[in-house]
């Protein structure tokens, strides 16, 4: 099982890479949900919508923009069993990381470790690479 949060070192590089990538970054979110949310009576899936609702306003403000949430049907390569998929693009990891460690955030991120049993975030960058 994967953390919920990430840890410092994988903050400070994303961090680093910051200093030296500019331009926006694409959050590939993989989100695993709890039968129950911890603490409440409501499901992982509740709770976590709950942070979604919150935290979109939060990525807007940024200048960022949810470009894609839905429903994962099925795992046709590799392993892992995710219940919902989202991306999620910021102007950069610097407004990223500013928003994560916002006092905003601190406010609504107990609804995502409540509803959260597993999930993977990787940082993004577009190429042109498929166009050439």
């Amino acid at each position: 099982m994967s953390a919920i949060r990430p840890n410092p070192q994988q903050f400070q590089q994303l961090a680093a890479d910051g200093e030296t990538q500019t331009g926006p970054v694409v959050m590939l979110n993989l989100l695993k949900f709890k039968e129950r949310a911890d603490g409440g009576d409501v499901s992982g899936q509740q709770s976590y919508n709950r942070y979604g609702t919150n935290v979109k306003v939060l990525v807007e403000k940024l200048g960022g923009r949810i470009l894609w949430h839905g429903r994962a049907d099925q795992t046709l390569i590799g392993d892992g069993d995710w219940d919902a998929i989202a991306l999620v693009e910021y102007p950069s990891r610097k407004a990223f990381l500013e928003m994560a460690m916002s006092q905003e955030m601190g406010e609504i991120h107990h609804d995502r470790e409540a509803g959260l049993a597993d999930t993977v975030l990787i940082a993004c960058t577009e190429t042109n690479t498929l166009n050439e």
